[in-house]
């Protein structure tokens, strides 16, 4: 990667999990524009949960999820309570009963849950929805608290798939994000997944962290890969205090600067190739037989919420507090505020506490987004008629040119094609057809993360 284009393309832009972004959701659309949106889903479509546990036994500095720190089991107990209440009132919601095809327990600490409490989350999801017998049901697992007796929880509730979060191996690194786990630890808890029969295992590394290098970043790559992970997600640390406060704990000081922080990018991903992972979008990696890789070169690679995914499903219902749901008529987020959920739950509306309904004009933009962002190349002719929608796309041909004279992208007629040496730049692509990006010589300053 020239460091010369790494320095001219340090921008902040979105990550493109969703279009519009998060930060154009408003509270126009709220708990009954949810509801009217549920109530005529079609039962026939594919179905897919998400449910937030916002919960940690520690802070971990880099964090840019919501989540809470506890030292006592109470809370999360009533919280699980609040969940089952929601699962109801969603599922009352629908016009019938749905099959889901996905399901994913994010965090936070999907894990801090207690195994015993494993089987009523379970049971509350089976009494109101049919879980296809190969639905994918991944969790995200800390390691620190994992069990033997925990992971055989995780099979028991159906999970075949979990995803580790990592970020670095080096004790000092781990020190200056305080996140103390050693190698054996993940190392232990792979083998007692594999053990249990989970053998789909992602891991989540970092670059970008405090005090890491080039060197240290290869010696990482290289000891995920010893744990023989089916993916890797490598995703660049977003340093945001001014929206996470507890990043001010982080020594801005030991960060790496823009050059060295594109070195680590680029050596990582490299030498997971050379490793005989496939890179898949932006920042993930898997194996040629997993099915993320399988998506990737069909075309079929999908990107929502949680990242680059296989999954289809065109309804995406978030469940927990901070959960966004996707639908055909837009987006909705839930309250963040552990106590403004819960109240609503408890008085029986929907926590839905913002949103965005989808104009034709977006529908479009984001067909167009999603294919950059997972493909890297589309036919902006066939997204028209794809979306039936008709646009000029002159302007953002134009924003194009200059990313298309320094070798990121080529573009021939309708066609827009991100090159190879270009796929760290792809967000950047993906941002000229954002409409609500601010322009300018740093758009979306306030409000997004460093490109690469």
């Amino acid at each position: 990667m020239s460091m010369a284009l790494a320095e001219k393309y340090d921008l902040r832009v979105p990550r493109y999990t969703s279009y519009p972004t998060a930060p154009h959701f408003s509270a126009a659309v709220d708990g009954e524009t949810y509801r009217s949106w549920l109530g005529v889903l079609d039962p026939a479509a594919a179905l897919s949960l998400y449910l937030h546990v916002p919960f940690c036994d520690s802070m971990c500095w880099f964090c840019g999820c919501y989540t809470k720190v506890v030292g006592r089991y109470q809370p999360v107990a009533a919280y699980l309570e609040t969940l089952y209440a929601e699962v109801d009132l969603v599922a009352d919601a629908l016009p019938d009963r749905f099959t889901i095809r996905h399901l994913h327990w994010g965090g936070g600490s999907p894990t801090i849950v207690a195994a015993d409490d494993w089987p009523s989350m379970t049971d509350a999801i089976r009494r109101r929805f049919d879980v296809a017998a190969d639905a994918e049901v991944a969790v995200e697992l800390d390691p620190r608290d994992a069990t033997e007796g925990s992971v055989a929880a995780l099979v028991q509730a159906g999970v075949n798939r979990a995803s580790i979060g990592v970020q670095d191996f080096d004790a000092d690194v781990q020190a200056a994000i305080n996140r103390h786990q050693p190698y054996d630890v993940v190392e232990r808890v792979c083998g007692w997944l594999r053990g249990a029969g989970i053998e789909a295992i992602n891991l989540d590394l970092m670059y970008g962290l405090p005090h890491q290098t080039v060197d240290k970043v290869v010696a990482m790559v290289d000891r995920a890969v010893s744990l023989k992970p089916s993916r890797v997600a490598l995703f660049g640390y977003a340093h945001v205090p001014w929206m996470k406060s507890h990043q001010k704990m982080i020594d801005e000081a030991a960060l790496p600067g823009v050059q060295a922080r594109w070195q680590q990018a680029d050596a990582a991903a490299e030498r997971l190739v050379g490793h005989g992972y496939v890179s898949v979008g932006l920042d993930h990696f898997a194996r040629p037989d997993d099915t993320l890789a399988a998506a990737a070169g069909s075309g079929r690679l999908r990107r929502n919420f949680q990242g680059y995914t296989t999954d289809a499903a065109p309804v995406l219902l978030g469940l927990g507090a901070s959960a966004i749901g996707a639908l055909p008529q837009g987006y909705v987020q839930n309250a963040a505020p552990l106590r403004g959920y819960a109240d609503a739950i408890a008085a029986g509306h929907p926590a839905t506490a913002r949103g965005v309904t989808l104009t034709a004009d977006d529908r479009l933009r984001r067909t167009v987004i999603e294919h950059l962002m997972c493909d890297l190349t589309v036919d902006l002719s066939a997204v028209r008629t794809e979306v039936d929608v008709n646009a000029d796309f002159s302007d953002e041909l134009e924003r194009l040119a200059p990313l298309a004279d320094d070798g990121i992208v080529a573009t021939d007629g309708n066609r827009i094609t991100v090159m190879e040496a270009g796929r760290p730049f792809v967000r950047l692509v993906a941002a000229a057809f954002d409409a609500y990006l601010e322009r300018g010589p740093d758009p979306g300053t306030a409000r997004h993360s460093r490109a690469v």
